[in-house]
């Protein structure tokens, strides 16, 4: 059998980069712009919305302790502010999604050490809507950020790990979650005020990766020429139209990860009794997901998917004796690197975006995958049924796996 060192091979060299994260973020954030482009020059109807507004947060990690231990000594911050200057547009003409909005953002974010942390930039596409109308003017509504923050200062590796655990790469993604009170002063004057949930991470491609997740408030004003004072219209309302009926994603994605192999006699290190592996590793899956549509906003199904990880049963596979940076492995076989799974699937859909989130089971492969894994997954069409798809996976709800870049298509629909 061949050995190959601790590092992604061959196929897998088109996945690595110089700086991947900062590469592929924009290449995605390029395309989901130009398709919400498209979208607002293709309708005459667009009506666009001008935001501007701040942010105020707890900034934290999944082990709030361990987050102050991994800043240098003396530095500890769990402030989190930021600035939004955000466009919109929603489709006044749209029957029950005309107050659906849909858009890009830039933001600027601080952590109050910028010279530990950084001060990152987002860009970001957003969408929200009304859940509810409570008058007239006030309306109770809902809103997801996806997107990437670039400008962090990563740890600088070596001998200066410690000076700075919190971020390992200079690219993170950006996710955010809110619910908020809107109130319209006049028809084309709105303010807002949220309280909404963040989490960046750079998708287990880097290490140390253990997130930096922000709870807080903001408080913006929204500016939309042209508009009259009208009551919301929620999308999630009844549509006597609607007929239920089956529809079917297809999705093929890629990515690149980190991964971890066990000590030497279990010897204690910076990650317990785990080594990091020098490199990226590889990751390749097929999805197949018969989905319900229950609603003109619902969909629900259960998923087959099938995944293939380069860096998956490298245990059985290791060169005795090869510690360290002499690290070795015989190639696994490809078919004993693939794992397959069924997950139950619910999605949001609104125009443009629909949001997929799994909880499944891996039935077959090797033992070390045979666990539950959870799957988000943000959808936008830009040609008919075809969907980019950007997505993250994770196993037992709290071990990040990795990332799910790809394209799939909607039959069906």
């Amino acid at each position: 059998m061949t050995t190959v060192p601790a590092t992604a091979s061959g196929p897998c060299a088109w996945l690595i980069s110089s700086d991947p994260v900062r590469r592929r973020s924009l290449a995605y954030a390029v395309l989901a712009a130009a398709s919400l482009a498209a979208q607002a020059s293709g309708h005459g109807s667009a009506q666009s919305r001008w935001e501007t507004g701040v942010r105020a947060g707890y900034a934290f990690n999944s082990n709030p302790i361990l987050f102050d231990r991994m800043l240098p000594d003396g530095q500890v911050s769990h402030t989190a502010v930021s600035w939004h200057v955000r466009y919109a547009f929603c489709r006044p003409d749209a029957g029950r999604t005309a107050s659906v909005y849909q858009g890009v953002g830039l933001s600027v974010n601080s952590f109050m050490l910028p010279h530990t942390l950084g001060t990152p930039v987002g860009l970001y596409v957003f969408q929200g809507a009304p859940i509810a109308a409570v008058t007239d003017r006030l309306s109770v509504d809902y809103e997801w950020n996806f997107g990437a923050s670039f400008g962090w200062k990563p740890t600088s590796g070596g001998d200066d790990i410690r000076s700075n655990l919190v971020v390992g790469s200079a690219t993170n993604a950006y996710l955010n979650l809110g619910f908020k009170l809107d109130y319209a002063l006049t028809g084309n004057l709105h303010i807002a005020a949220r309280l909404d949930l963040t989490h960046y991470s750079n998708g287990n491609t880097s290490w140390p990766n253990p997130g930096v997740n922000t709870i807080g408030a903001a408080a913006g004003i929204v500016y939309i020429p042209g508009a009259s004072l009208a009551r919301p219209i929620s999308p999630f309302s009844a549509d006597s139209d609607f007929s239920r009926g089956i529809s079917y994603d297809i999705m093929a994605y890629g990515a690149w990860r980190k991964a971890y192999f066990p000590a030497e006699d279990g010897a204690f290190t910076e990650l317990g009794e785990r080594a990091l592996l020098p490199g990226h590793f590889g990751v390749a899956g097929l999805t197949f997901a018969p989905m319900w549509n229950l609603h003109p906003t619902f969909r629900t199904g259960l998923s087959a998917d099938i995944q293939w990880s380069e860096n998956t049963n490298l245990t059985k596979y290791h060169v005795p004796g090869t510690y360290g940076e002499d690290l070795q492995f015989y190639r696994p076989p490809f078919h004993r690197q693939i794992s397959a799974g069924i997950s139950a699937r619910a999605e949001l859909v609104m125009p443009i975006f629909s949001l997929n989130a799994g909880i499944g089971y891996v039935l077959a492969g090797p033992a070390e995958t045979r666990k539950l894994y959870q799957t988000v997954n943000l959808k936008t069409y830009f040609a008919g049924p075809v969907f980019l798809n950007i997505g993250y996976r994770m196993v037992e709800f709290h071990s990040p796996s990795n990332l799910m870049l790809g394209f799939g298509v909607t039959l069906g629909r």
